[in-house]
């Protein structure tokens, strides 16, 4: 089974709290989502293997650690999960960048594919698929079985704020993703919205309420 982890870290906190607060407006939300994730994909990254080299200093030559070759991809699922790639491309530069656009059905509540375009050596990569919410868990479920369908094994799913049902939901259908949140929220309503939550984090981000 899948781990989850929450990051109970005060900033994160701290900058979720500001993010609820329906008075938070674009300019704020779309800075603070960028902070969260790159706060977040620090721990995320927290297992990746190092290696050895030797590098010479101003003082002299010395043996120091960096990261062992292993490929990252950033997954963002469109069109929320946008507001979170510059935060990991910041830290993780060679990264490569994928999309996958997904829509969730208002009346059946189920994902519908629109888009889907990933680097050509995804399935050799460390995948961090992206997005804000994961509230039925549907759309995150369908973006990691069309990167499953594409050959990739290793997948890892970071959200901002989750529901019980979602979480319940990925671990069902992808029990060997690990996700990764930054606070794991009450339930869902009956429209499918996570509460206590923020309300739509891609109208909220691109200012198309």
């Amino acid at each position: 089974m899948g781990k989850v982890y929450v990051f109970d870290h005060p900033l994160i906190q701290h900058k979720v709290s500001l993010m609820r607060d329906k008075n938070t407006g674009t300019k704020d939300f779309r800075q603070l989502l960028e902070e969260i994730s790159m706060l977040m994909v620090y721990e995320v990254t927290r297992d990746l293997p190092t290696e050895e080299v030797e590098i010479e200093t101003p003082i002299c030559t010395t043996k120091a650690k960096m990261l062992a070759g292993k490929k990252i991809g950033i997954v963002p699922i469109l069109r929320a999960g946008l507001g979170m790639v510059d935060a990991v491309a910041t830290l993780i530069p060679a990264a490569r960048v994928g999309h996958i656009g997904l829509y969730r059905d208002p009346e059946t509540l189920q994902p519908v594919e629109y888009y889907c375009k990933l680097p050509a050596d995804s399935e050799q990569r460390e995948l961090l698929v992206l997005d804000p919410m994961l509230a039925t868990g549907g759309s995150a479920s369908a973006a990691i079985n069309f990167l499953k369908q594409r050959g990739c094994q290793h997948i890892r799913l970071v959200n901002l704020i989750a529901a019980p049902e979602g979480v319940a939901r990925i671990q069902k259908d992808h029990p060997d993703v690990n996700i990764y949140v930054a606070c794991m929220d009450e339930k869902l309503n009956d429209h499918g919205y996570i509460v206590p939550g923020l309300g739509d984090a891609g109208d909220r981000l691109f200012g198309t309420k």
